[in-house]
């Protein structure tokens, strides 16, 4: 009844927060894997950091699916130009 408003404006911010960091992270997880392709000797640190960097996105991602958080634009990483 009171502050019911309040509680639907948190989620609607804390949500497009999520959407936001879930972005940020796929793109820097492309980054990541790019750079590792580039590089002619990978070593252990660049393959920890891409792997550092898929894990943050999928844990992003999990807790958008269990928040039932919906994006409704397409993915800046997925579009190609």
């Amino acid at each position: 009844m009171f502050g019911k408003n309040r509680n639907n404006q948190l989620k609607t911010k804390y949500d497009q927060f999520l959407l936001d960091s879930i972005n940020a992270a796929k793109l820097n997880w492309n980054h990541a894997s790019e750079t590792a392709k580039a590089i002619y000797e990978v070593d252990d640190e660049t393959i920890a950091e891409v792997e550092l960097a898929k894990q943050k996105y999928l844990f992003l991602y999990q807790e958008a699916r269990i928040r039932n958080v919906h994006n409704n634009q397409i993915q800046p990483s997925v579009i190609d130009y």
